[in-house]
């Protein structure tokens, strides 16, 4: 059997994303395959979310996922350090704020 007649029969990609509490962000957990988006968040919720280790699963096909490389740390980021809008340098603390340093 060649190669490509094999990549015709496997499932698709998907990556899994949980969540192990209200209100956390989701975190990358790992991959499952699957035919399609209702299989895989029943494969990701087996094989991830066996010990109740999150109350929520998002499942992305691998294909649609994208990011920026090791390459990419300068030019990319550097535009947002000339957006001083972006920190909270202008804001005032009320009166019987803590600052903690």
């Amino acid at each position: 059997m060649s190669d490509s007649s094999n990549k015709n029969t496997q499932f698709k990609l998907w990556e899994v994303f949980t969540q192990k509490k209200s209100g956390m962000a989701h975190e990358h957990a790992g991959s499952v395959r699957a035919a399609d988006a209702e299989m895989a968040l029943l494969n990701a919720r087996d094989v991830y979310s066996r010990r109740n280790e999150a109350v929520n699963i998002w499942v992305v096909p691998s294909e649609f996922m994208v990011a920026s490389t090791p390459e990419d740390v300068g030019p990319f980021f550097d535009p947002a350090n000339d957006k001083i809008y972006r920190n909270p340098n202008f804001y005032k603390t009320p009166d019987g704020i803590k600052m903690i340093s």
